[in-house]
């Protein structure tokens, strides 16, 4: 039978009631996206994980709901002052869950490290490969500052390693780690969500026998590593320079992303005292590469 996608963007304060309100009233799925540029990972700041400021949900309707008197109902259902933006698209029939597997492919990142969904078949050795199936907002190697990150870590050596991955969502930096070397890990995220989420793909990719997975205020006292990563959003790395410099071992590294370009200097000035610091960019994000100083100055 043909299909209509009805896409809505609204603010993420809705998201959860819209989405349930969508189901009630006969979508066979509905989406969620970003509906910005807003990159969305376990801030390890205080404030609860949500999702993007604004987000676009796409529900599939069968073809003859008539959409303008759906959104109208949906929006005093749920008290809106104003129904929501929206669109339409009439669509065939066709095997969706086909459909969206064909959107996604292996990923290749610096020194032959790619990330693969599980239906497809792995690049053959001696790439490193990381399978990983895209799922909601946790992260999975498209957004700019997951691939700065990821490309790092196929580009230096990691044999033996310490990792701490802070704000770790889906667990994608830490499990490439892991897989490229590295002896123990450590994935943090205030998202109990995401780290349920990091646990599985470690035990996909053999390596959750390395893999400790933990909310911020539960950590061993003292936890340090040889290399520490926290591709976050500039406003809780400022926040977290104390802890994350506390966490990175003397001669050893921090990689700061999830910053815009522009923030590049604000973020640097708090971990300048105890850093030397490079940065990388893509588009308009960037990647700051922190070397720990064995002697503060």
């Amino acid at each position: 039978m043909p299909w209509l996608r009805l896409r809505l963007r609204v603010d993420r304060a809705l998201v959860d009631a819209l989405s349930q309100a969508l189901e009630d009233s006969g979508a066979v799925a509905v989406t969620l996206e970003d509906a910005g540029n807003e990159p969305l990972f376990g801030s390890g700041a205080d404030e609860e994980p949500s999702l993007w400021h604004e987000t676009s949900v796409t529900a599939l309707l069968p073809s003859d709901t008539e959409p303008q008197r759906l959104i109208d109902d949906v929006a005093q259902r749920l008290g809106m002052t104003a129904p929501p933006s929206w669109d339409t698209q009439p669509l065939a029939d066709q095997d969706w869950e086909r459909a969206w597997m064909d959107r996604f492919h292996a990923m290749h990142f610096g020194n032959n490290l790619w990330v693969c969904p599980s239906w497809l078949a792995p690049p053959p050795p001696p790439a490193t490969v990381v399978t990983l199936d895209p799922g909601l907002a946790f992260g999975t190697g498209t957004h700019a500052t997951t691939a700065l990150c990821l490309e790092w870590l196929a580009n230096h050596e990691l044999t033996d390693k310490e990792i701490i991955d802070f704000g770790c969502g889906s667990g994608i930096l830490a499990v490439a780690a892991l897989k490229r070397g590295a002896r123990r890990a450590w994935g943090i995220d205030i998202d109990s969500s995401a780290l349920a989420v990091a646990r599985e793909n470690a035990e996909r990719n053999g390596v959750s026998d390395r893999l400790e997975v933990a909310q911020p205020q539960v950590l061993p006292e003292g936890l340090i590593a040889d290399l520490v990563i926290a591709n976050i959003l500039a406003k809780p790395l400022i926040e977290l320079a104390p802890r994350l410099t506390r966490m990175t071992r003397p001669g050893g590294q921090l990689i700061l992303s999830g910053l815009l370009t522009d923030q590049i200097a604000e973020v640097a000035l708090h971990y300048a005292n105890e850093f030397a610091i490079e940065a990388r960019m893509r588009d308009d994000w960037a990647l700051l590469e922190c070397h720990k100083r064995t002697l503060v100055t």
